[in-house]
């Protein structure tokens, strides 16, 4: 009787392909499966938990991380079977058009039920719509001449063409960064200078404090997307710009517009004397303290070196994938695993290596990056606390995670293989436990 190892190696190919896509699948099914039973286990605030969060909030938290959960579970279903092989790099923008529109379905719900459901969508759908467009057209306008660049280095790179390969898409990478922020992300968003006032002066303060080349403060409209908040920093040596979501500074949102409390006039109360305040909701976002918190978090990334460790690392894994490349593309049995008998594409011969063969060092290499961006968090928010800002942050990150409806409480096997930033509790402990009113 034949058995497995009897088999051709295309054929052992082929089978240790599939049972390890298999394998991954049924432990990120596993992994969802932990975590909705802590989302549904989780019925009432915790007695730790009560201290930062209400119950009301405590209880919307979990019902939209419940959503998100079993959103992803089933997309993800639809990732999975996702594995369209391309056969020329012509087919490559029929391909990316076929996957654009089979996932629209999965970003209208999302955005339009879930999203909407839970208070975050600002989106109107023909706004939407046009985004997608857009996302599409730009994506082309980038990937198509990548694509056919990499594939003629390939070819005419000759023994060593794994060295130019890696050149070529660091400098892809490097230039992208450069200008994607300047040409690429005005397309779908407006940036506008942080007015002066205040808050600018802090933030010049603060980047003086510890040496950054800041140039540029600038606030991003992503109110008109959806209510998340979030900042970043951006560009390389002496030009360093600062970002901020207008719905992460309460006093900038116009998201609070509605928030700020309603004055009933005092001839249609019931007492004629007073004037009732009504406040409908709490303001978004953090005030400057807490965004100057937030900042020196982002801050502590950068001096602390986490950026350049892990561009350093992202380019040591491309070399490396590279080269491997080079060993495996003369393998013959992997194309005739996946089909190809007669024929060794470039491009089919890239989708067999990346997609599959790596796989497992993929999985391997994306949990150490989890982990070690997990230290980073932590080391970050240990220097804005060096830097005297440890109580502001500690509220900082309440206020962010009611605002985004973050669930503090997380299975701690899910959290490990998933979470690139520690879960709120942990995070807090680490700070200190400093005391908040």
């Amino acid at each position: 009787m034949e058995t497995i190892l009897d088999l051709p190696i295309e054929n052992k190919i082929f089978y240790a392909v599939l049972v390890f896509s298999w394998t991954v699948y049924l432990w990120e099914a596993y992994l969802a499966y932990r975590q909705r039973r802590t989302y549904r286990s989780t019925m009432h605030v915790p007695q730790e938990l009560g201290k930062i969060m209400d119950t009301d909030t405590f209880e919307k938290s979990r019902l939209y991380q419940l959503d998100k959960s079993n959103f992803s579970f089933w997309s993800g279903l639809y990732s999975e079977t996702e594995g369209t092989i391309f056969q020329s790099l012509s087919f490559l923008m029929l391909a990316t058009l076929f996957s654009a529109f089979t996932g629209l379905p999965w970003s209208i719900y999302n955005t339009f039920v879930i999203e909407e459901k839970h208070g975050f969508n600002q989106q109107t759908l023909g706004f939407f719509l046009k985004d997608a467009v857009k996302k599409f057209i730009v994506t082309q306008c980038i990937l198509l001449p990548v694509t056919s660049l990499l594939l003629y280095i390939i070819k005419i790179g000759g023994d060593f063409f794994f060295i130019y390969a890696w050149l070529f898409t660091l400098g892809v990478s490097l230039v992208l960064v450069t200008i994607y922020a300047d040409y690429i992300a005005p397309l779908f968003d407006k940036f506008t200078p942080l007015p002066e006032g205040e808050l600018k002066e802090e933030i010049e303060s603060m980047s003086k404090s510890i040496n950054f080349p800041l140039t540029k403060v600038y606030v991003v409209e992503g109110s008109k997307r959806s209510s998340h908040s979030n900042a970043y920093f951006y560009g390389f040596f002496k030009n360093k710009r600062i970002v901020l979501f207008d719905t992460l500074m309460e006093d900038y949102s116009p998201l609070n517009k509605d928030g700020e409390p309603e004055n009933v006039p005092a001839e249609e109360t019931d007492t004629p004397t007073e004037a009732k305040a009504k406040p409908k909701n709490k303001k978004q976002g953090c005030n400057n303290p807490e965004v100057l918190a937030v900042l020196g978090h982002e801050l502590g990334h950068w001096k602390l070196g986490h950026t350049v460790k892990n561009i350093v690392i992202s380019q040591m894994n491309s070399f490396l994938c590279f080269f491997l490349f080079a060993v495996l593309i003369g393998q013959k049995e992997l194309f005739i695993a996946f089909g190809f008998y007669d024929s060794q594409p470039t491009l089919i011969g890239l989708m067999i290596i990346f997609q599959f063969i790596f796989s497992p060092y993929n999985e391997v290499l994306s949990f150490c990056l989890t982990v070690l961006s997990r230290r980073f968090e932590f080391q970050a928010d240990a220097f804005a606390r060096g830097m005297g800002r440890a109580s502001e942050l500690y509220s900082a990150l309440i206020k962010l995670n009611k605002d985004n409806l973050g669930f503090p409480v997380a299975d701690w096997l899910f959290s490990m293989w998933h979470y690139s930033h520690p879960p709120l509790l942990e995070r807090l402990r680490a700070l200190g436990g400093t005391k908040q009113d």
